[in-house]
């Protein structure tokens, strides 16, 4: 039976995480080549290690179990991602998810082109920037009661622009 290298008090855990979580890690980015999976690899592991650690204290070989937890979760993760085969093919083809996306990006610009330049800007400074009146109208030189006439205007627009292109 081997000694472990970590006490076995409390502090053994978080001696054990300061010692191993950058090779952890680095054996994570290894099997998923993705860095945000590897660091939630990682802490997955050591959360199942520090859930067996009384188990492993007396094993002396916590960064191994660490290291064998780490591939089975990986390998357990790749076997539920896995793609379901089947012999039937689908009897409506598939829309191509791009090509929708660009025609619709087209759409929305040709229906935003539409609008005069201070409508489109206090459209985009409230629902992309999410600004409030007050701070629209600084950007914009007006005032706040100008801004929501300059909303209530532009928002009529692109619905009749819509509903008129159905």
């Amino acid at each position: 039976m081997k000694v472990s290298a970590f006490p076995p008090d409390g502090s053994g855990f978080e001696a054990f995480v300061r010692q191993s979580a950058a090779g952890l890690l680095r054996l994570g980015h290894i099997l998923t080549l993705n860095r945000t999976a590897a660091e939630d690899l990682a802490q997955e592991t050591l959360i199942r290690v520090g859930l067996a650690w009384s188990r492993l204290r007396s094993d002396g070989n916590p960064v191994g179990y660490a290291q064998r937890t780490m591939v089975n979760l990986f390998l357990n993760e790749r076997r539920r991602r896995r793609p379901m085969l089947t012999d039937k093919i689908p009897e409506t083809p598939r829309e191509d998810i791009a090509l929708a996306a660009v025609d619709s990006t087209a759409a929305v610009r040709q229906i935003l082109a539409s609008l005069p330049p201070k409508q489109r800007a206090a459209i985009a400074l409230r629902y992309l920037a999410d600004l409030p009146d007050d701070e629209i109208g600084r950007l914009l030189d007006c005032t706040p009661a100008t801004v929501r006439s300059q909303l209530s205007r532009g928002l009529s627009s692109l619905r009749a622009t819509m509903t008129a292109e159905g």
